[in-house]
């Protein structure tokens, strides 16, 4: 199947470009239109590939603030081989401040690998997929909790299955060098990094932050791994410089999860960063419509370290309201 997104963009070509990815968009207000979707090449010689993604989810902000930062900041003459930058993935969603797609509620992180005859979120999964994918050496796709949700930073990968394409992405989460790293099987088969793992590209991803805000310090993470990540290809000069110690650990069953019995509000009784045990207080569920009726206690279902919870106080039967990852045995 062919592609729609079509683009000026010469990725042959040395030096900085800067463009769009037009999808071809036929609305009321604009019936010749397209959906615009900026990207950058930066290029110098020929050598290895690194794509970078943010704004898959739209209102996780962090590494929409780096990579943007990125293409003003990074000039040809600094690198070996090439890197292309998409800050807003999702553009529809970015703009919006939402975790989908506006124009057809679509998720970009679970659409691929994508069609390229259906909405636009599964189109510009199939240009991904079929044409950045297939260019790339390296795939990093930097994320966070967005507005529903706010992590203690990590880093991590998704195995795949194939050894070799597992040993290139552990090397890339090892010199990325985050605070934590995660190895985890894949999650959902439709996930951007998934779908790069599938073609051969080593895929690192990640969650920096959350709660509809720009964390500091995830900004500072994401910038340093990025950087990393590019020495560690070879695209920067080595500084000589070591990878920081990360903390590998994983989340191996849905046990690691805390999910929401009732619709409520949700009192948290655990916070980011808590080591807990199975059957440790993670929160109440408070009525507050019936506030005779007595709250339900939410507990752990397995021992490790709180890395995720959820932000927004109202909470629905089947919400996520934490969860955990324990340390890789030795």
């Amino acid at each position: 199947m062919t592609t729609r997104v079509w683009t000026d963009i010469d990725f042959e070509r040395d030096g900085k470009q800067f463009g769009w990815l037009y999808l071809p968009h036929s609305v009321t207000r604009s019936g010749y239109g397209n959906l615009a979707t900026a990207i950058a090449v930066i290029r110098n010689g020929r050598g290895p590939t690194a794509l970078l993604m943010a704004g898959n989810h739209g209102d996780e902000y962090e590494g929409q603030v780096v990579l943007s930062r990125m293409i003003r900041e990074l000039e040809p003459s600094a690198i070996h081989g090439r890197v292309i930058i998409v800050p807003t993935a999702n553009v529809a969603a970015a703009l919006a401040g939402v975790r989908t797609s506006p124009i057809d509620e679509g998720n970009l992180n679970r659409a691929f690998p994508g069609d390229p005859n259906a909405t636009p979120t599964f189109a510009m999964a199939h240009y991904y997929d079929s044409v950045l994918f297939p260019m790339a050496d390296a795939f990093i796709d930097v994320h966070s909790g967005g507005t529903s949700m706010d992590y203690l930073p990590f880093a991590s990968i998704c195995l795949s299955g194939d050894p070799t394409t597992d040993a290139r992405a552990k090397s890339l989460l090892a010199a990325f060098g985050a605070p934590i790293s995660i190895v985890w099987d894949a999650v959902d088969l439709r996930m951007a990094e998934v779908a790069a793992a599938k073609r051969g590209v080593a895929a690192v991803s990640g969650e920096f932050g959350g709660g509809g805000t720009v964390a500091r310090g995830g900004v500072a993470i994401v910038r340093s791994g990025i950087e990393n990540a590019l020495r560690h290809l070879g695209i920067l000069p080595a500084n000589g410089a070591k990878p920081a110690n990360s903390r590998l650990m994983e989340i191996p069953t849905n046990d690691f999860y805390v999910f929401c019995p009732e619709a409520g509000l949700f009192e948290p009784q655990a916070v980011l960063g808590d080591s807990v045990r199975s059957s440790d207080a993670c929160g109440l569920i408070h009525f507050v419509d019936n506030p005779a009726r007595e709250p339900v206690q939410v507990r752990f279902r397995a021992d490790g370290l709180v890395v995720c919870r959820r932000h927004p106080a109202r909470v629905e039967r089947g919400d996520c309201l934490a969860h955990l990852a324990r340390d890789v045995a030795a």
